[in-house]
């Protein structure tokens, strides 16, 4: 993460009719993959394994209450102070709030947290108090706030305003805030956001010492200032266009939009909500009521808990379950493989799937509509070629009217200890959605070192016509993005060169000096960016330079609007913005060299 000042204020199934013989063990997290009935071998020949049941608990650490629930603020305080600082911890926690009012709270919000209403709109669960995100226990500094989010919730802030100072992999979705809303830490100490979607602020938004941020399909009462990169897609308040002075990027609609699938409460049966896909998208789903959508009764997922494997997951998936992965960590001896169309797979509480022996923790089909959503990929210390793949190699249908959607799911490559992957993210299938995903091979942390945690690529897309919305992907080996398909778009983007490059050789990219953080293949003829950002800190050999930071086919068809590289610091620099065009950035000063249109 940066770690260089900038300017603050001052500056489809129903379980089967046996699931009540099953009971128990539903709630047993290692149930093998069929639960079959045993016989002495002289019997008739086995009867048909018993199916897997849908719906049960969510687990311990998915944690629910209502407004009548004792002590809930001890409750809070109990999570935060276990996960405060728990960067890479093992506790996983979902603190869920039934519809209703809730009076004097304060949620503060550390590592692996998750805080959600469980209305079908923000407004059914109103909490006067706060969702707080600051940076006391790292001394001021936000840009390591990871993997925590807020959902479907509406705050009155105490002051009327909320704080929510994050760095990476830590939406704010389907939120009102009935007031401002802060996204500096207490003193406006460094900064590295972030992403709000399908939220109403009705006060303004202040970012202050945040560096970059993308807010998409969204309402705002104001937006106060920007450092290097602010994107707006589809937000009714945003400021109007004007990178890069100041570096607004604001596009009137999203192109092709799906808000996330959620779970929430029809009575007392829990069901999990899925938004109809938009076109052309501004402003949030739910404002004029209850969302488009339909909605799937809990009964029809397999309740994952720490402890299944793999096997008995897929085991669900083939019986026509879909998955909810209660929060925890999920090691995995192979794929899970996702091979029904509009199946729905969705994390509570950033449940953490880690590969082990070398292998990829999940594969879909070709397929229309899955929805992927909710969870982190955590490489295992045996190297696997990718750790998601989207549609299988070669895959070519046509899915503009129900795409796969891939939203909140993050990728981690080191940090927790040793981890490998060649390339993280393939997207094969045409047509996906990517929105809102942070892929980091880790700078910091544990089982971090320029081979140690060796990871050559973040995202490949191979499919035409994808999507990106909220485009994270940093410190890769080689290139952090390659894009062979056609028609690909990113609506903001946000990219650190690795750090620990350990001299000019270890990146040289042939007679190029260094890989480019977004490459688009020779072979394309269109393509669009707009709000791209790439940054480089090589402290361990501040004299490496890098040639640029986009790499691209000069043709027509291939256009980027307001492209930004900086040098943090001095630590290395770039020659250019894209290809042999834009300025160098220079000495020590942290400033922003732009190109607004390319070519």
């Amino acid at each position: 993460m940066p770690r260089i000042p900038t300017d603050g204020p001052d500056s489809g199934r129903s379980a089967p009719a046996r699931r009540a013989v099953l009971g128990a063990m539903a709630a047993t997290a290692a149930a093998p993959a069929l639960l079959a009935l045993s016989s002495p071998a002289s019997a008739t020949p086995a009867k048909k394994p018993l199916a897997l049941p849908g719906g049960g608990d969510l687990g311990p650490n998915v944690i629910v209450f209502d407004p009548s629930t004792p002590n809930i603020q001890g409750r809070l305080d109990e999570v935060f102070r276990q996960q405060e600082s728990a960067q890479f911890g093992t506790g996983r926690y979902a603190l869920l709030f039934k519809p209703g009012t809730y009076n004097g709270l304060n949620a503060q919000l550390g590592f692996y947290t998750s805080i959600a209403g469980l209305g079908l709109s923000p407004d059914d669960t109103t909490i006067n108090g706060d969702v707080t995100v600051d940076a006391g226990w790292f001394n001021g500094n936000a840009t390591q706030n990871f993997w925590r989010s807020a959902e479907n919730l509406a705050l009155v802030p105490v002051n009327g305003t909320n704080r929510w100072a994050v760095a990476q992999a830590a939406p704010f979705r389907r939120m009102h805030v009935r007031g401002g809303l802060n996204l500096a830490p207490n003193g406006y100490g460094w900064a590295s956001g972030g992403y709000i979607a399908d939220s109403r602020i009705d006060g303004q938004v202040g970012p202050y010492s945040q560096q970059q941020w993308y807010t998409r399909d969204s309402s705002v009462g104001g937006w106060v200032n920007a450092v290097w990169n602010m994107v707006f897609s589809g937000v009714q308040g945003a400021p109007a266009q004007s990178f890069p002075n100041p570096p607004y990027t604001t596009l009137d609609t999203t192109p092709v939009s799906r808000e996330k699938p959620f779970l929430y409460l029809n009575g007392s049966e829990y069901r999990v909500f899925l938004p109809e896909k938009r076109t052309n998208a501004r402003g949030t789903t739910w404002g004029s009521g209850t969302p488009r959508g339909s909605s799937l009764p809990l009964s029809q997922f397999y309740v994952a808990k720490p402890g299944v494997t793999a096997a008995t997951l897929n085991a669900a998936l083939a019986q026509g379950l879909h998955l909810l992965l209660t929060p925890g960590i999920y090691h995995l001896d192979r794929p899970i493989e996702v091979n029904r169309a509009n199946t729905v797979v969705l994390g509570l509480g950033y449940a953490t799937l880690i590969p082990d022996n070398g292998v990829t923790a999940m594969k879909t089909a070709d397929v229309d509509g899955v929805r992927l959503a909710g969870f982190l990929i955590d490489a295992g210390p045996v190297n696997s070629a990718t750790l998601l793949e989207v549609g299988p190699a070669g895959a070519s249908a046509n899915h503009s009217a129900n795409p796969t959607t891939v939203q909140d799911v993050f990728v981690r490559i080191g940090g927790a200890g040793p981890g490998k992957a060649t390339t993280s993210m393939v997207i094969n299938s045409r047509h996906t959605i990517v929105d809102h995903t942070w892929i980091w091979r880790a700078d910091h942390g544990t089982g971090v070192g320029w081979e140690t945690n060796r990871a050559d690529y973040g995202i490949r897309v191979n499919a035409d016509d994808v999507l990106a919305t909220g485009l994270f992907v940093e410190h890769f080996n080689k290139y952090d993005v390659q894009w062979y398909g056609q028609r690909g778009r990113t609506i903001f983007f946000q990219n650190e060169k690795a750090y620990d490059a350990p001299n000019q050789a270890a990146i040289q990219n042939g007679s190029v000096k260094g890989y480019a953080a977004y490459k688009v293949a020779d072979s394309v003829t269109t393509h669009e960016g707009w709000g791209l950002g790439s940054y480089c800190y090589y402290n361990v050999d501040p004299t490496i330079v890098q040639h640029h930071g986009f790499a691209a086919p000069n043709v027509p068809g291939v256009k980027f609007h307001d492209l930004l590289v900086v040098s943090l610091g001095g630590n290395g620099q770039y020659e250019r913005v894209i290809n042999d065009t834009g300025s160098p950035t220079s000495g020590t000063s942290t400033v922003p060299s732009t190109v607004v249109s390319y070519p």
